[in-house]
């Protein structure tokens, strides 16, 4: 099997609702496991990102929302085995379990400190005894686990110290970026595409996703993209059908419904729009495509995608949504309609002339407008591009190589937006002071 495809098949993994407050409940899921007795407190510190994301999101089979829900539930009934699909189990009487937790005041969830990349400590304490786990780099991996103040699992590294660092030397770059576009497009086009196949699921779980919004009285964009579809699902419109199944999904999704989405770099929603609108390209042109171009194109959407959230960090002050994802998206979709490497690199270029800088104010409903965007722009790069039209390399952020440009996008993340994270976390502190957050 080639590595890239390795490399797709390691990070396609399902999410149940946003990630971040999976997540959270998954870490302190796993420091309520290794404890006895009653629970006294529990306390659970983050980066910026995970805070940011978790802060107004809709939780899986809950009727509560945000961080110290997401930890209460974790503590209260999720299934750590499960990772992210922790709180697919949750019951009406577990969820009032988890409000009684919040509401005596033993829930803590506190911003550590702004950054991109993912940190959770979730420590929970008991009458008897305490666990704490530290999560880092990604949303389920365990560096180490204290109980009752002594290590049991893994070490934790000093403050400050990273691997490959020490006495100068140079940390090597991820594998993705030690692949060229062309090294990308020259996989996406000459690997067996049988090895392919496991990409299937993604639009098996994604569309079982947008059915679940479909059948909801609570998702209400997804019932105005129908409409415009002429009610139909798949229309003869490509493009009002891919918004329809992007963002269907997206909004049913943010709003924790009760069916996962196949995420890509973590996130459910870069999933959704690296996959769905490249589905309904093909659903609308099943007579002039076969399944073995879209499985391709889809490869090609995963990993632009990573390629670009290798820099911008898992999470940050910008949509990685839309712009990687996005950007993802529009090469996948260029590729389906035939466009060659040229045509691909000004893909990449129209798109982040026009998205790059859309910021991220959490996961929430937000989203689903924020996708709606994406896929807009998409459309129109590759319009654009298919005419051999796009923004030069001599202008703005875009750069003389695809490598250049994508790298630029994700610098503007990080370290480009660290104060623009600050800002957005204050923003939405202040709105839960002033009892802002019911409306």
């Amino acid at each position: 099997m080639h590595k890239l495809t390795e490399l797709i098949r390691e990070d396609m993994k399902p999410a149940l609702g946003v990630t971040e407050p999976g997540a959270i409940a998954y870490a302190v899921a796993e420091a309520s496991s290794r404890t006895e007795g009653e629970i006294k407190r529990i306390k659970v510190a983050l980066n910026s990102g995970m805070y940011k994301n978790a802060f107004t999101c809709g939780i899986p089979n809950s009727e509560h929302y945000g961080n110290l829900y997401a930890a209460a539930l974790g503590a209260a009934a999720a299934k750590p085995e499960l990772k992210l699909m922790a709180l697919r189990d949750i019951t009406p009487e577990d969820d009032r379990r988890a409000a009684k937790l919040v509401e005596s005041g033993m829930v803590e969830v506190i911003l550590d400190h702004i950054g991109s990349e993912i940190t959770i400590d979730a420590c929970v304490e008991t009458d008897r005894e305490s666990c704490t786990v530290h999560i880092r780099g990604g949303h389920t991996h365990i560096v180490s686990i204290e109980k009752n103040g002594v290590c049991i699992y893994g070490e934790m590294k000093e403050s400050g110290e990273d691997e490959g660092t020490a006495e100068g030397a140079v940390k090597e770059p991820p594998f993705i970026h030690r692949q060229s576009f062309r090294d990308i497009l020259e996989y996406v086009s000459l690997v067996d595409w049988e090895e392919l196949l496991f990409i299937r699921e993604a639009f098996t779980v994604n569309k079982a996703l947008f059915d679940e919004g479909m059948g909801s009285e609570r998702t209400v964009i997804l019932k105005k993209l129908l409409k415009e579809n002429d009610g139909k699902v798949i229309s003869e419109d490509t493009k009002k059908t891919a918004q329809l199944l992007c963002n269907g999904a997206i909004e049913a999704r943010v709003l924790g419904l009760a069916s996962p989405a196949m995420s890509i770099t973590g996130s459910g929603a870069h999933g959704i729009i690296a996959t769905m609108p490249l589905y309904a390209y093909y659903k609308v042109h099943e007579k002039d495509i076969d399944e073995e171009l879209l499985l391709r194109g889809t490869a090609l959407s995963f990993l632009i995608t990573m390629y670009i959230k290798e820099y911008s960090g898992k999470l940050s002050a910008f949509c990685g949504c839309g712009i990687a994802a996005g950007t993802g998206m529009a090469c996948g979709l260029g590729y389906l309609c035939g466009a060659k490497e040229q045509e691909l690199f000004m893909n990449i270029k129209n798109m982040a002339s026009g998205l790059t800088g859309m910021i991220c104010d959490g996961g929430n409903h937000g989203c689903t407008m924020k996708g709606i965007v994406a896929v807009d722009a998409a459309f129109r790069a590759v319009e654009l591009s298919m005419e051999h039209v796009c923004i030069d390399a001599i202008h703005g952020i875009n750069g003389r190589t695809p490598e250049d440009t994508m790298r630029y996008m994700g610098c503007i993340a990080s370290p480009g937006m660290v104060e623009t994270e600050k800002t957005i976390v204050e923003i939405m502190e202040q709105k839960q002071t002033e009892g802002c957050m019911d409306g």
